[in-house]
């Protein structure tokens, strides 16, 4: 099994290990595989950046200078090594353990805590030949990541397939099942109670689980705990060297000292301090112990031991060009505290290589952490702090102007992912070319390795734009975006999961806020995958529930739909009568709006009923109005299934004239005069069942394309 890692949101990265962090999320890489980008020429004299050009010089050179993060722990790592061989309490009663192992690691945030995992997991990976597993189960903002999502992506990474809108009963269930019996680690990072923790235990006693919390996991048995303090003074001093380099540490070694004592050994004001003396060649350890000297902790802070934290970050952020310092704070509102620079650009209102250089720069700080593919992330321990600072320093209206900015881009960028699936030559991938170079993608894998790198952000973005605006337009552009995007890279199998989510959050708020219109398309998406799904009944109570919802917003389209897949759930249940009734109803409905293919499909979902119970005469009368009503609506096709319907129940004659007009209306088409375009893809679009020309009028969703554009 290969090592894979699942991000904040729960979503499966293969690649890469990556090297321990130093505050609880995940550290730089490898300076040869993905350090800061050297600036591009000119940079640091553009007028009007966020930095000076003499500052940008230092910080980029500070950048490329900054280590992997981890140091010291020694003690810490022997003891965690022990307890793994340590006996259990179901060893020492004679049983085998039932579930695998559970180390705890716990300290608050920027004690290190994920870094000590990190590095416990590098060095276990090799005694666990099933492969190690990786999932963080805190959102940005400090939100449990919900059970099933986290299964769901770790039955993903293993290859499980679990159908959609499956529970989280079920969820973890299959995941016990898939990993019961193995030699595998999973690494479970920011668990915020010790149901998450419980809930992905495996059932191997040969496995072993390493979670992260701030806290006691009181409920999970048998755990383990080692709760972590400062760094000792030599390993902190070592971590400063790292940032502020040798020189200035060894030349005055009792400042340094004294600097790890106002730090409390804390590995994230360590490299905030750090940070702070790697912008400032010229300035001595003497002259950051005295600057956090001055600094008051903070208002609301009542927690001495996070004053050391608060003091640092006060320290470093306080040190920034104000234009720096609101960027900075505006990298919050980045969903999953995930952003590269042409998110900074959207938030902030400036240019992608100013915004590029202040990223640069605050990893420099200390105050984010690169990650691979050109994405920075804000450290959960600063987190709560840069909100903070948002609140008191930006009116809600700006606040707001910049989360609108960032989820137009994100929108656009969806956009151009879904165009770029279509074949080359296609006018999608001509309307691509003429998209900002920024948006454009070079390819149809470049897209969708874009989308699945991005998918946690894109669905926590979607989550937070609905539940923030309802259903306002941009949240529905962005829904609808992020819908067809997957539809467009991934099968309908494949994208079910993450669609059932969307709907069903749409669902929910549209209930809380009385929508019923958004409602009914929520309830009707969720029906069709509960379909697919194979739970049948499920759906149909769906489709009830949306006929209802649809008729009290007055929406006659919705109703029709709701209609019709209620008929065709009762098709699938194989009850024939109650299946011609819905059908019927829809039929007259379709008939009072004039919509020709609505009409056309449901007298030959009617034919099929009605040759199901031997109604024939009733079948006949059905297919002859289906194979008149395609013609009117200029669909050779559906005229043709008719024809061939008619010559199975014995009226030759009848079906004969339906193909010669069929045909006809065919050489039309094809000889340009357009005629019946409209009518074209009638089943395409919702999708076959029996007879070709449509499954019950799903597919139609919440969000069109029109929408999205």
């Amino acid at each position: 099994m290969a090592e894979q890692v699942v991000d904040t949101d729960g979503g499966p990265v293969p690649g890469k290990r990556l090297p321990p962090p130093v505050d609880g999320r995940p550290g730089p890489p490898p300076q040869a595989e993905a350090g800061p980008a050297a600036p591009s020429a000119g940079r640091g004299d553009e007028a009007g950046g966020l930095w000076s050009g003499a500052t940008r010089a230092v910080l980029f050179a500070a950048a490329a200078s900054v280590g992997s993060g981890f140091a010291g722990r020694r003690r810490e790592l022997l003891s965690l090594r022990a307890d793994i061989d340590r006996a259990g309490l179901d060893t020492l009663a004679g049983r085998k353990p039932p579930r695998s192992r559970v180390l705890l690691i716990a300290g608050r945030p920027g004690s290190g805590r994920t870094a000590l995992a990190e590095e416990l997991v590098r060095r276990l990976a090799d005694d666990y030949p099933d492969g190690v597993l990786r999932a963080r189960l805190a959102m940005s903002g400090g939100d449990p990541v919900p059970v099933e999502r986290t299964a769901r992506d770790l039955l993903a990474v293993v290859g499980v397939s679990v159908p959609a809108g499956a529970d989280e009963d079920e969820l973890s269930e299959a995941l016990r099942d898939a990993l019961a019996g193995k030699r595998v680690l999973l690494l479970l990072d920011d668990a915020v109670g010790a149901e998450q923790v419980d809930a992905l235990l495996p059932d191997a006693p040969d496995g072993l689980v390493v979670a992260v919390s701030r806290g006691p996991l009181t409920g999970v048995p048998d755990v383990r705990p080692c709760t972590l303090g400062g760094l000792d003074v030599s390993a902190a001093i070592g971590l400063l060297a790292q940032y502020a380099g040798t020189t200035r540490i060894t030349c005055d070694p009792t400042a340094a000292q004294s600097l790890v004592e106002e730090c409390g050994g804390q590995p994230a004001a360590l490299v905030l301090a750090g940070g702070w003396l790697a912008a400032r060649p010229q300035a001595s350890v003497a002259d950051v112990v005295n600057r956090l000297r001055e600094l008051p902790p903070g208002t609301g802070d009542q927690d001495r031991g996070a004053r050391p934290l608060a003091r640092a970050f006060r320290l470093a952020y306080e040190a920034l060009p104000p234009a720096a310092a609101r960027l900075l704070r505006l990298l919050v509102l980045a969903p999953g505290g995930w952003a590269d620079a042409q998110t900074a650009s959207a938030l902030a209102g400036c240019s992608v290589s100013d915004a590029e250089a202040a990223l640069e720069g605050f990893v420099a700080h200390g105050l984010l952490r690169p990650l691979p593919d050109r994405r920075y992330l804000v450290p959960g321990c600063l987190d709560p702090m840069l909100r903070a600072a948002l609140r008191a320093q930006e009116r809600r209206a700006e606040v707001e102007l910049a989360g609108a900015r960032m989820l137009e881009r994100t929108v656009r960028q969806l956009h151009a992912c879904r165009l770029a699936a279509q074949p080359a030559g296609s006018p999608a991938r001509k309307k691509l070319a003429g998209m900002p170079r920024s948006l454009r993608f070079t390819s149809s894998g470049a897209a969708a390795s874009w989308l699945e790198s991005r998918l946690p952000a894109l669905l926590e973005a979607a989550r937070l734009a609905v539940e923030d605006g309802g259903l306002d337009t941009l949240a529905r552009r962005l829904v609808a975006g992020l819908t067809l995007a997957l539809g467009a890279h991934r099968s309908a199998e494949k994208a079910a999961p993450e669609l059932y989510g969307l709907h069903r959050l749409l669902l929910d708020v549209a209930r809380r806020r009385d929508l019923p219109a958004e409602e009914a398309a929520a309830l009707l998406n969720l029906g069709d995958l509960d379909a697919r799904a194979g739970r049948v009944e499920e759906s149909l109570v769906r489709y009830k529930h949306a006929l209802d919802a649809a008729r009290d917003a007055g929406d006659p389209y919705t109703t029709g739909r709701s209609l019709e897949s209620i008929g065709g759930t009762y098709e699938d249940l194989g009850d024939w009568h109650r299946a011609a009734d819905w059908y019927g109803r829809a039929l007259q409905l379709r008939l009072s709006q004039g919509d020709r293919i609505g009409e056309a499909r449901l007298y030959e979902r009617l034919g099929t009923v009605h040759s199901r119970t031997g109604q024939w005469g009733e079948a006949l009368r059905a297919w002859r109005a289906a194979g008149a009503a395609f013609r009117r609506a200029g669909n050779p096709q559906g005229a043709l299934r008719a024809a061939e319907a008619l010559d199975r129940l014995g009226d030759p004659g009848a079906a004969e004239a339906h193909r010669r007009a069929a045909r006809r209306l065919a050489a039309q088409q094809r000889g340009g005069s357009g005629a019946g375009e409209k009518g074209r893809g009638s089943g395409a679009g919702e999708k076959g069942r029996g007879s070709g020309a449509g499954e019950k009028g799903r597919g139609s969703g919440a969000m069109t394309e029109t929408e999205e554009a």
